[in-house]
């Protein structure tokens, strides 16, 4: 990750006029970013709700199958029925946020405006296309601190008041440098107090008083986003938008329907017959806990089939594993497919599992002391999405 730097002084934003205007601009950018961070949380809340509410799924136009498509009509009225938009106006208004922010698109790219009309569109999360750049490299190594930090016991994110004003979440600048260095996280306390600086360009934490760049001392720091809290997406139009929706024709794309004299919401929708190539990891089903940023870059499918007799064969070339994976604001950063056996067929490199020890084409054993190698992975999913945080698998893998 590239670090920038800028002078570590207490007084950073403080001082003669030009200081001032300096810190005047370096915080504006920050909240920028802060908000462009809300907008990709509250994008990846909304698509995996989506998920679970069927709205996305695969979809046949003539003779072609689009995965992971919404209807972008069927799409408005949930907004309604599910009180995120007052009206349909509100709704487009939301999504055009998200397509402005390059969360969601048309399959085709031919508009970049947000049509409420029977057009498919996809969350970019959904077939790889969501640009991985600097900034969402910066946010994805915040969230995962906040997460670290906010399970371990002892934490060094607390309650604290300062000049008679309690804060959430913060820490002093010393701690943090401390745990950072001595976590790993960081080979020295300088590029320590680096790594915070960028955190603090980019609106994920800042000076609880809004006065300073980060400093190792005793300051008193605060993450700015709370990662685990649920947002409204009606939140997402606080800041105003100087983008104004175009009346650029409708696109002639749509879904075909099952009958011409049927009622126009009526279409053909299919249900995937092969291996998603891009998925999201499976996740904890509970509001409390929104979804950040996950990305699985490489996955893989098994190179033949497997049986449960072949597993469990006396002398057969697999042995069980035990690993215990805490859930992060995201889930656990793994995917299960398959049935009878199930295997992991994704690991996000830089998720739980990954840090537990889980690998690709490893079969799940038992979920939480449940037996599971006779189950399909539809029934090992909902295992472990209404299960515990602290998720406990055994499996088994070959040792060849």
């Amino acid at each position: 990750m590239e670090l920038s730097s800028h002078p570590a002084s207490p007084n950073s934003f403080q001082g003669p006029d030009g200081m001032e205007n300096l810190g005047s601009i370096l915080k504006q950018k920050a909240t920028e970013k802060h908000h462009r961070a809300e907008v990709m949380i509250a994008g990846e809340q909304l698509r995996l709700r989506l998920h679970d509410g069927k709205l996305i799924k695969d979809r046949r136009y003539h003779l072609r199958t689009y995965p992971n498509c919404f209807v972008a009509k069927e799409l408005t009225d949930w907004l309604i029925d599910h009180k995120e938009a007052p009206d349909r106006e509100t709704g487009i208004r939301l999504m055009q946020k998200l397509m402005d922010h390059y969360i969601i698109h048309h399959v085709c790219d031919e508009h970049f405006d947000y049509k409420d009309a029977k057009l498919l569109y996809r969350f970019r999360k959904d077939d790889g296309t969501f640009p991985l750049n600097k900034d969402v490299k910066v946010f994805m190594r915040g969230q995962s601190l906040y997460e670290t930090l906010i399970s371990v016991e002892d934490s060094i994110l607390k309650v604290r008041e300062e000049n008679s004003v309690k804060y959430q979440r913060t820490f002093l600048a010393c701690e943090m440098i401390d745990w950072l260095v001595q976590e790993g996280e960081a080979a020295n306390r300088k590029e320590a107090a680096e790594l915070c600086q960028v955190l603090l360009e980019h609106g994920i934490i800042q000076h609880v008083a809004g006065r300073h760049h980060f400093y190792d001392g005793n300051l008193l720091y605060q993450f700015r986003i709370n990662f685990r809290r649920r947002r409204r997406l009606a939140e997402l139009l606080s800041e105003n938008s100087s983008r104004a929706l175009s009346d650029s024709p409708d696109s002639p794309f749509c879904l075909r329907k099952l009958n011409p004299e049927q009622n126009s919401c009526s279409f053909l929708s299919v249900q995937p017959n092969k291996e998603i190539k891009t998925v999201s990891a499976v996740r904890r089903s509970s509001v409390t806990y929104p979804v950040i940023f996950l990305f699985l870059p490489s996955m893989q499918v098994l190179k033949r089939p497997v049986t449960n007799e072949e597993l469990l064969t006396p002398g057969a070339p697999y042995i069980k594993k035990t690993l215990t994976i805490v859930g992060d604001a995201v889930g656990w950063g793994f995917v299960v497919r398959g049935g009878q056996p199930c295997h992991i067929q994704a690991v996000d490199p830089g998720g739980p599992a990954a840090a537990a020890g889980m690998k690709v084409c490893q079969f799940v054993y038992s979920v939480n002391g449940t037996y599971v190698l006779h189950l399909d992975y539809q029934t090992i999913s909902s295992l472990i999405m209404t299960g515990p945080r602290t998720l406990v698998l055994e499996i088994m893998e070959a040792t060849e």
